[in-house]
């Protein structure tokens, strides 16, 4: 698989808790499928997912980002305990080049790395590197998005952790579709009629952090976060 066709050059970015590679493939495919099998539920409350083989996994998330220039895909390495180990994946996605806009979305943590900051630092390197201005090594995005599910407490805590402000409560934005059989969850309301059967209604909370408020204080908080041990 060649180099993601993103609208921004593609790099590796890092500090000295994670290193964010761009995802390939043949590379980081095996090892996602292999630790993320066990766990169906990170897919809980996103729209893809569960995946019961590694070819399902690739064809229906990886490949189809892989070829959209809105879409980059990371894994997520972490650079200590253990040292080299996937621990999982994160995206920008719905990107604009024209409006100078990024979202920051397919967060997936494995089990076994939450807590440990590992995915604060991989959120504070593409916000740092959406953000800050080109002659700091940046994209000069103008804004960066979060969205949401509006049951999802843990999302929720970490964009407000990570400077991100509340913006909308989208309702019904989402449906899944199968979604009590995959394991998803809903906002818990009754469906109209003729809804499907066994499918779920998502409501999305939106959150956002912009270039101003970037260079006002959110580039010190971000950094503050991620310097926590």
């Amino acid at each position: 698989m060649s180099v993601p066709k993103f609208h921004f050059p593609v790099k590796d970015l890092s500090n000295d808790q994670v290193k964010l590679e761009p995802f390939i493939a043949s590379k980081h495919g095996p090892a996602f499928f292999s630790a993320s099998a066990p766990y169906p539920e990170i897919y809980a409350h996103i729209p893809r997912g569960p995946y019961d083989t590694e070819s399902s996994f690739l064809s229906d998330l990886i490949e189809p980002t892989h070829s959209d220039p809105d879409w980059l895909v990371f894994a997520v390495i972490s650079l200590s305990d253990p040292p080299g180990a996937l621990a999982g994946v994160i995206a920008y996605l719905n990107t604009s080049p024209v409006h100078l806009v990024t979202e920051l979305g397919m967060v997936i943590t494995f089990p076994a790395f939450r807590g440990s900051g590992v995915t604060a630092n991989a959120v504070g390197l593409l916000l740092q590197h959406a953000l800050d201005a080109p002659e700091l090594g940046g994209l000069g995005l103008r804004r960066v998005v979060w969205q949401a599910n509006s049951v999802n407490g843990a999302s929720r805590r970490l964009a407000e952790k990570m400077g991100f402000r509340f913006e909308a409560v989208l309702r019904w934005d989402r449906v899944f579709r199968d979604g009590k059989r995959k394991g998803k969850v809903g906002n818990g309301r009754a469906l109209p009629r003729g809804a499907g059967e066994g499918d779920l209604g998502r409501d999305t909370v939106v959150y956002a952090i912009c270039w101003d408020e970037w260079e006002e204080g959110g580039r010190e908080k971000v950094r503050e976060v991620m310097e926590r041990k």
